[in-house]
């Protein structure tokens, strides 16, 4: 594939906009980035493909998804509305999960999905919970992530609020998972462990995670997210989340801590000298009225903060834009949470985790050696864009109705706004009337 006629943002270490460069892919890299007529005479039988003048870029990558959440979407909920953070787990997603079945399984990964190629991102970090469907359930969602052609890790979320059976069941989910892609190895998939948050689970139950865990692999836990999360860890151990986790050997350089809204500055410390990756989702976190995470003092602490959206639609740019303003509007101060925080957590961060899970070539970067997962972007700016102010152009001026091409190791997912993949009209239908049958089964919950 040779792709022509473009702009190139190529992010990485030293982001450049290259305006007359072409970029060969040969399988599911980047093998060129050249002058386009040097790459024209070269490669003569390349398949080419016209950007059409658009900017090509790396495809966004979310550090944190729920897929299954996604039948939320309109879903009322009964009685009074949760006035809590814990009330909302308890009224809605600890009951929706529970009223998911295979199919509700595999439909929610496909709406999420065929959203994702759509908003032009191409790497997810899924953590998924079905407490009434898990054994087999990572290979549902792997199936579709499959077809779909998008590039993704998975694990299950192990609990005790549904008793000890499932949160055994769920021990043995993530670790069969985990086994099969490392026995069979996959370019586009991945595997992490998965736990709920310290609040539902015991000391015990951690120990014996920290136990199960295959060499190689790490956690995926919420952590710190609402205050219940603290008042529970000191209540159970006598510790605050972050040292608990610490304690029962659940952080690393291969975990993630969600959230961390609630972290003191020796939490921040721990996270940093065990190098455990944090995610930050400010759609999420101001929808649950939760607070706001110390992103900017992780950051100069060392912590490794990405970018995820908690399952919110998979427009990463959107996030960034939430992320500006929340932390501005919050502390009452213009200078927070500058452009380039940002984008040190959503491109160079996030490519460094999604790096953790697909270690054989870059991500996020138009360079040689890369994966080729590239959008094209129909974006006209009306002022000057240079490598430099390219997070201002993103926040005020990029939308993600702009993505016009999706492609994925060199496959193309999505062609002049055609999805190639997934038939996105079947699949919502379908959705439709399986997820009318979900809300059913969730109202006879109250």
């Amino acid at each position: 594939m040779l792709i022509k006629n473009a702009k190139l943002i190529t992010w990485g270490k030293e982001n450049k906009i290259l305006d007359g460069y072409a970029i060969y892919i040969d399988g599911d890299k980047i093998a060129e980035i050249a002058p386009e007529k040097e790459l024209v005479q070269r490669y003569p039988n390349a398949v080419p493909v016209d950007a059409q003048g658009q900017y090509v870029m790396p495809g966004n990558i979310c550090g944190h998804t729920h897929f299954y959440g996604a039948f939320a979407r309109g879903m009322a909920i009964s009685g009074d509305a949760p006035k809590n953070f814990p009330q909302i787990l308890d009224k809605l997603w600890w009951k929706l999960d529970k009223a998911l079945n295979e199919d509700d399984v595999r439909s929610s990964a496909e709406v999420c999905l065929v959203d994702a190629i759509k908003h032009g991102t191409t790497t997810l970090i899924d953590h998924h919970a079905s407490p009434n469907f898990i054994d087999g359930s990572l290979d549902v969602i792997a199936d579709v992530v499959d077809k779909a052609g998008l590039r993704a890790s998975l694990c299950y979320e192990v609990t005790d609020r549904d008793g000890e059976a499932k949160m055994q069941a769920g021990i043995d989910e993530n670790v069969r998972f985990i086994k099969r892609l490392q026995n069979q190895g996959h370019a586009r998939l991945a595997a992490s462990f998965g736990l709920h948050a310290g609040l539902t689970l015991s000391n015990e139950t951690l120990d014996k995670c920290a136990a199960a865990l295959p060499a190689g692999s790490g956690f995926h836990i919420h952590a710190a997210e609402g205050l219940a999360d603290q008042d529970d860890s000191l209540a159970k151990s006598g510790l605050r989340v972050i040292d608990r986790l610490e304690k029962h050997g659940i952080l690393g350089e291969k975990s993630i801590a969600v959230h961390c809204v609630h972290v003191d500055a020796k939490e921040i410390g721990i996270l940093a000298d065990t190098g455990t990756w944090v995610t930050h989702q400010p759609r999420s976190n101001m929808n649950n009225a939760v607070g706001v995470a110390p992103v900017e003092s992780m950051l100069r602490a060392g912590v490794k903060v990405g970018l995820g959206n908690d399952g919110f639609s998979n427009t990463m740019w959107a996030e960034w834009k939430a992320a500006y303003l929340l932390h501005k509007s919050a502390h009452g101060d213009p200078r927070r949470m500058g452009g380039y925080d940002v984008t040190q957590m959503a491109v160079e961060n996030n490519a460094a985790l999604a790096k953790v899970f697909f270690p054989d070539a870059p991500l996020a970067e138009l360079s040689v050696g890369a994966y080729a997962d590239l959008i094209f972007v129909d974006y006209q700016p009306f002022t000057e864009m240079t490598a430099g102010n390219l997070p201002w152009h993103i926040l005020f001026g990029f939308h993600e109705s702009m993505i016009t091409t999706t492609i994925v190791g060199g496959k193309m997912l999505m062609k002049n706004r055609e999805l190639l993949t997934m038939d996105e009209a079947e699949i919502a239908a379908k959705t439709r009337e399986a997820s009318a049958k979900t809300w059913k089964r969730y109202e006879a919950m109250f």
